[in-house]
């Protein structure tokens, strides 16, 4: 493939436009030269780079395409050697390069405003959901109810919102490690949602770091102060 076809397939991608059935064929032949060669993964994202796309982009693509390709094996000395230059390529491809500070605007515009509704489970006492009830008190409940749907919105990457859907409030933790419900949002409604290795969430507070989220085995809310990410009573469990 010539470096014209190249360019005419890094064109398109990049003005979005209508994909002729040439520029297919010149795709399907980039599949073929990667299956062949795990070098050419390389020498296309070069090329994206010297047309002057963002650097998300080869990373954008090479994932798509490493759904489609599959490459013939490689050896294992081969292997450990491409993942190694792989992970080059990805911590240059997220950091400054030559001194230049990259723009990651389309990081934080992708992930600030996904919303999902949820019941945030605790698997404590008898087990909880964690609730903001009609009268604003914010505790847990056995079994499943309207107040216990709340909806996780992302505020900036790794933080987020919790809005409980019947009750119209934030949760939200003051300088003390006390959870109460707001209905105007404030800093001290963002939470970082920290992912554990058991499936479970914590939250913690992002202005008050080192307070988190908690449930007593009585479905108290607990002080977010007197807990810590190892203890049972901090996990969550996210689900519908």
């Amino acid at each position: 493939m010539s470096k014209a076809n190249m360019y005419d397939i890094i064109g398109c991608i990049k003005r979005e436009t209508y994909w002729p059935p040439s520029l297919i064929t010149n795709i399907m032949t980039v599949l073929k030269c990667i299956n062949s060669s795990p070098t050419c993964w390389f020498k296309l994202i070069r090329m994206f780079h010297q047309a002057t796309l963002n650097w998300t982009w080869p990373v954008v693509l090479l994932g798509l395409l490493t759904g489609i390709a599959s490459p013939a094996p490689i050896a294992t000395k081969a292997r450990g050697s491409l993942e190694g230059r792989w992970e080059t390529l990805l911590s240059r491809s997220l950091y400054p390069i030559s001194g230049r500070k990259l723009d990651l605007g389309w990081d934080r515009d992708y992930f600030t405003g996904i919303k999902r509704v949820r019941r945030l489970y605790c698997n404590v006492g008898i087990g909880f959901h964690l609730q903001i009830t009609a009268d604003g008190q914010i505790n847990g409940a056995h079994t499943e109810n309207q107040y216990s749907l709340l909806m996780i919105s992302t505020v900036e990457l790794g933080v987020v919102s919790l809005y409980g859907v019947k009750a119209h409030a934030f949760i939200a933790m003051n300088s003390k490690g006390r959870l109460y419900a707001t209905v105007n949002f404030n800093n001290e409604c963002e939470f970082r949602e920290i992912l554990l290795p058991n499936r479970y969430n914590v939250y913690e507070s992002k202005t008050y770091p080192g307070m988190y989220i908690a449930l007593s085995k009585y479905g108290r809310a607990k002080r977010g102060s007197k807990v810590s990410p190892i203890l049972r009573v901090t996990h969550f469990l996210p689900r519908l």
